[in-house]
């Protein structure tokens, strides 16, 4: 098992989170194991007893304000397609959903009656209702307009009319981030995947003050540990407390070694 564990490293080029979702699965399948066929518990507690492999936490990218409008008002709205890209990115920003959840959304799933929400069908069979900013709620009644009134119909549809793919959505926002590139500079060297967008939502959900146990739900987390990272990541909110905060007065003196001290260290 070991020697499988470092093929997927060395040979098949996996990172280490990949190579601990491999080995949390087949942990997951011996658990089974071992209740099927007793005999063999002892190799199976020889293997669980492999740990998991501890790596890097980067902090997390998000674009700012600005280069979240330059790419909103990237795509062009005197077409069909830009018109439906304009939308895709209003619902990804609005929502912080992951991607496969607004090429998910059927008419049925859109209340625009009231105050206007969309109900999305997360990770794990979850789900959610949030609200639309009034920005998102105006383009989308209009698009709903233009669509067929079967229930089951994609809100987002491609070219031939099916639900996008997850590549189709990676490839119109990349589109639309060269585009705003243009205007803002910023984005030239960004690497803006969609889940980038789902960061901005929530950092941008952090600095207007939202509290930690809002966002995790807004965004479907299962506890509030994992949207602490966006504390994390959020410089402005450390300078504000910094800037809180009096210096001391006191100053701290400068450790002097002994001269046995000194003496000690140099024989070793």
């Amino acid at each position: 098992m070991l020697a499988f564990l470092d093929h997927l490293e060395t040979q098949r080029q996996n990172c280490i989170r990949s190579r601990n979702v491999r080995l949390a699965a087949i942990r997951a399948f011996l658990h089974y194991a071992a209740l099927q066929e007793p005999a063999a518990l002892a190799q199976v507690q020889r293997v669980l007893a492999i740990p998991m492999k501890r790596f890097a936490r980067p902090l997390v990218g998000f674009l700012s304000h600005e280069e979240m409008e330059a790419i909103l008002s990237a795509p062009d709205a005197q077409t069909w397609a830009g018109r439906r890209d304009r939308l895709l990115l209003l619902l990804l920003y609005n929502t912080g959903a992951r991607v496969s959840e607004p090429i998910a959304i059927q008419r049925r799933d859109v209340d625009l009656q009231h105050s206007g929400a969309v109900h999305l069908h997360g990770k794990g069979r979850k789900e959610r209702v949030l609200p639309l900013w009034k920005r998102t709620t105006a383009p989308l009644r209009a698009w709903m307009s233009t669509l067929p009134i079967e229930p089951t119909q994609p809100l987002l549809p491609n070219r031939f009319g099916q639900m996008m793919s997850r590549s189709g959505v990676e490839e119109r926002l990349q589109r639309a981030v060269t585009a705003a590139a243009a205007t803002c500079p910023a984005l030239r060297e960004r690497k803006v995947p969609p889940h980038v967008v789902r960061h901005s939502t929530a950092m941008a959900l952090l600095q207007a003050g939202v509290d930690l146990a809002v966002i995790a739900l807004w965004l479907g987390h299962e506890g509030v540990s994992t949207t602490h990272h966006y504390l994390e990541a959020d410089l402005a909110m450390k300078e504000r407390a910094l800037a809180t905060l009096q210096p001391p007065e006191t100053k701290t003196p400068r450790f002097t070694p002994r001269a046995d001290i000194l003496a000690f260290l140099d024989s070793l």
